[in-house]
């Protein structure tokens, strides 16, 4: 449950910095004086925060590729920033299954979004998810 916790202070944080251009760090540090994480949490959640933010143009490849409807700007902001902390777990975190970082975004969108948020985000997320299996077996 607290990597849930963590996960969601990802979504938070990224989200603040697409919305309005917050400075992460400052963003994060105020999140977590209101609501608290242990340590370790805190620090994956903050990983997650700097590997999204690094990561993000590539990560937005993959969200527009299988959202033919929908540019990533156009889509809701919730969903965006939720499949943009769960991409980067599927695309660049080893240790992290992909299918417990999809679940976990599908419940952040159910918990954030619109009705149809968690169909949207795991049909999306799976897609990134099963491109990336492809590509271990080719390789």
């Amino acid at each position: 449950m607290s990597r849930r916790k963590a996960r969601e202070h990802a979504f938070k944080v990224i989200f603040q910095v697409d919305q309005v251009q917050a400075e992460p760090k400052q963003a994060f540090e105020y999140l977590c004086q209101e609501q608290p994480l242990p340590d370790k949490d805190r620090q994956f959640a903050w990983e997650l925060v700097e590997g999204t933010l690094e990561y993000m143009p590539a990560i937005d490849e993959r969200i527009a590729r299988y959202s033919r409807e929908w540019s990533v700007d156009r889509m809701s902001s919730v969903d965006r920033n939720i499949m943009r902390v769960a991409g980067y777990e599927i695309l660049f975190r080893q240790e992290v299954s992909p299918v417990i970082a999809i679940d976990e975004a599908v419940e952040l969108a159910k918990r954030f979004g619109e009705e149809q948020s968690g169909g949207f985000v795991n049909a999306i997320l799976d897609r990134i998810q099963g491109e990336k299996h492809e590509s271990v077996f080719r390789d």
